[in-house]
Order: C-alpha cells, then sequence, then structure tokens
C-alpha cells in the first residue's frame, strides 16, 4: 500500500472515530455518562466539560449522578445541563445532581434515528472531502507516472468504500439500540 494511501485511511479511521464519539452524546433509552461529553459548564470564567469538573456515574438505569469535585460548580452544572439539547431536567440534591433519563416515545426514538443518520452525513461529507483532497494531490503531482496515479487514485478508493462502510454499520448499530425498547 503507498503511503498516501496509509495517510488518507489514518484521516478516514479519525473520521470514523469522531462519528462514533458523536453517537454516543445521542440519548438512548439507558442512562450512560458519554451522553455529558459534549456539555461545557461555566468554571472560573472558562468553558470546560462536565466530567472533568464532577465525577458522573449510573446509580440505576435510567439515572445519572454527577458529584462536582467542588459544591460551588453545582449551579453552573445545573444551568449547563439545563440549556443543553439533552432535554432532561436535573435535580439538584444539594451536593449532588440527578439527571433522571425519561423512557423514549416512538416519535422521540424517530427524532434520534433522524440525528444520528444527519451526523453519518455529516462524517460522509468529511470523507469525501478527504478522498477529494487526495485525488487533487495526485492529479497535480508532476513526479507520479500516470499508471502509479491510477493505482494510488484506486487504492484510496477501496480506503474510502471501507470507511464509508463502516460508518454505515456503525449507524445501522446505533439505530437498533435507539429503536429497542
Amino acid at each position: 500500500m503507498d503511503e498516501l494511501t496509509i495517510e488518507c485511511k489514518e484521516r478516514l479511521a479519525k473520521t470514523v472515530e469522531s462519528f462514533k464519539g458523536d453517537l454516543t452524546t445521542l440519548r438512548t433509552g439507558r442512562a450512560t455518562p458519554a451522553m455529558l461529553d459534549r456539555i461545557e459548564c461555566e468554571y472560573y470564567g472558562d468553558r470546560i466539560a462536565i466530567n472533568q469538573i464532577s465525577s458522573v456515574s449510573v446509580p440505576e438505569p435510567r439515572q445519572l449522578l454527577i458529584k462536582p469535585y467542588d459544591k460551588g460548580d453545582l449551579k453552573s452544572i445545573v444551568a449547563a445541563i439545563a440549556s443543553s439539547d439533552l432535554g432532561i431536567n436535573p435535580i439538584n440534591d444539594g451536593d449532588s445532581i440527578r439527571l433522571i433519563i425519561p423512557a423514549l416515545t416512538e416519535d422521540t426514538r424517530r427524532d434520534l434515528v433522524k440525528k444520528a443518520k444527519a451526523k453519518c452525513e455529516e462524517a460522509k461529507i468529511a470523507i469525501r472531502n478527504i478522498r477529494r483532497e487526495y485525488n487533487d494531490f495526485i492529479k497535480e503531482s508532476d513526479e507520479m507516472t500516470d499508471d502509479y496515479k491510477k493505482r494510488v487514485q484506486e487504492e484510496i478508493q477501496k480506503v474510502v468504500d471501507e470507511a464509508s462502510k463502516n460508518l454505515e454499520d456503525i449507524l445501522a448499530n446505533k439505530e437498533k439500540e435507539i429503536m429497542a425498547i
């Protein structure tokens, strides 16, 4: 495999991992600490992820328990969760925060699947942009022979097809997880 193809494959793998990370933030029927990964709160004038200033645990399948390391951060964490797109109202217990994850309705499940598909489409666009970038580089290169250019472009296309298939498989699994009751 050519160096360009290996480099392209690494960039595509990062795109697939980023897509997986985006999907973990989507709500399913059960509580996971990863739901809070993208939510940032105010912390001494900066924006910081909730899981960096508190411990997040799952005491029950539909409940998250957030214990800030500093009690003074409770209000900013509650405000950040309340203003997020999770759609969950935080319950302040005085020294911890409880998030009770409601059961998903059929409509909510369909909306989540739509969001997952939109994230998948964004990842596919990123993959196509990477492919276009490498193909443009190959076409503009004067150091490569025409046969070599063609072979490298075919290798890159195979790697891109493989990454796209990975995205589809990940999406299908997430869809099953979301739609499971």
